[in-house]
């Protein structure tokens, strides 16, 4: 009997966890022959989250639980679970039933098939914000014009992947982590299966639109180095532009009988030259803070209770 693990990171989600549970237990049904394990990973939630979780593993032996001892954000609670995840298959969805387990049965087909990974795909964004649909988009069109690696729009962290690749997963280092990216990155043989949005089942959403716009810089920034190429482009574009500029001053002195004096531009020049100095500092910068991430070596997460053996 092959195992499957199935991730399920949780914040403050007491409301949406029973109907999750339900749901998940009429699939394990359907799943009688794998051996299903359930790993939820509290993100330090301040809800009830913690004790529905314990009451499930007092009822049922399959479910673990991690309990992190504050917020440490999904990316850390994914990166826990895989790293606790031991089965032949592991598969990580969200536990406000956005993501149907109802797929479950088919993705796990997709790697009996022989595929590596069988991922959601989003097929539509009905019932999200717009302004929040609209930034998304224009993330990902930015992101895949700068970076090297190539992000679907459309997909979901909801998939199903052989141990081969949760291994190559986890044998990235980086602390600053942007799974999307790190899927996208690994590659591997993937099946899609088209997914539309759906509505909580409770609760509210935690993202944030200034979560969003941090996600979205953490995933532009872990995959492309190009914006450290802006300081030459705009120090290429001032010199070109100060040389035309003095160029049009040498021809307007020996043109015009009359001095003419060029003191307004040049305070212009010498504000744009200080803006684009600093933007050009301010790109360094960031890219310096997440050396300084990565060097310090903090852990991502720290546990503060756990049901796993």
């Amino acid at each position: 009997m092959k195992t499957l693990d199935l991730i399920i990171p949780c914040y403050n989600e007491a409301q949406v966890l029973p109907l999750l549970m339900q749901a998940l237990q009429e699939v394990r049904a359907a799943l009688n022959s794998y051996d299903c394990r359930l790993i939820f990973v509290d993100d330090g939630s301040s809800d009830a989250t913690l004790d529905v979780l314990k009451g499930f593993a007092a009822a049922d032996r399959a479910v673990r639980y991690l309990s992190f001892s504050r917020n440490f954000g999904k990316e850390a609670a994914m990166l826990a679970g895989l790293r606790a995840a031991k089965a032949d298959y592991i598969g990580i969805l969200d536990a406000d039933l956005q993501h149907s387990p109802a797929l479950l049965p088919e993705m796990l087909h997709a790697l009996e098939e022989g595929y590596d990974v069988a991922a959601a795909k989003r097929t539509d964004r009905s019932g999200e914000n717009k302004l929040v649909s609209r930034l998304s988009n224009a993330f990902y069109k930015l992101s895949n014009r700068v970076s090297d690696v190539q992000i679907d729009p459309g997909a979901q962290d909801f998939r199903v992947m052989r141990r081969c690749v949760a291994d190559a997963i986890l044998s990235l280092p980086e602390h600053r982590r942007f799974t999307k990216g790190i899927f996208a990155f690994v590659g591997f043989r993937t099946k899609w299966f088209p997914h539309e949005n759906a509505a909580r089942a409770a609760g509210e959403t935690k993202w944030s639109l200034a979560k969003l716009v941090r996600y979205a810089l953490d995933g532009i920034l872990a995959f492309s180095d190009r914006l450290l190429l802006l300081p030459l482009f705009f120090g290429a574009l001032c010199c070109g532009g100060s040389l035309i500029a003095l160029l049009v001053q040498l021809i307007l002195q020996l043109c015009t009988p009359v001095t003419v004096h060029a003191v307004h531009p040049l305070v212009a020049v010498a504000f744009l030259l200080t803006g684009l100095l600093l933007l050009s500092l301010g790109v360094l910068g960031v890219y310096l803070s997440r050396v300084l991430t990565e060097v310090r070596g903090r852990p991502q997460y720290i546990i503060r209770e756990s049901n796993l053996s």
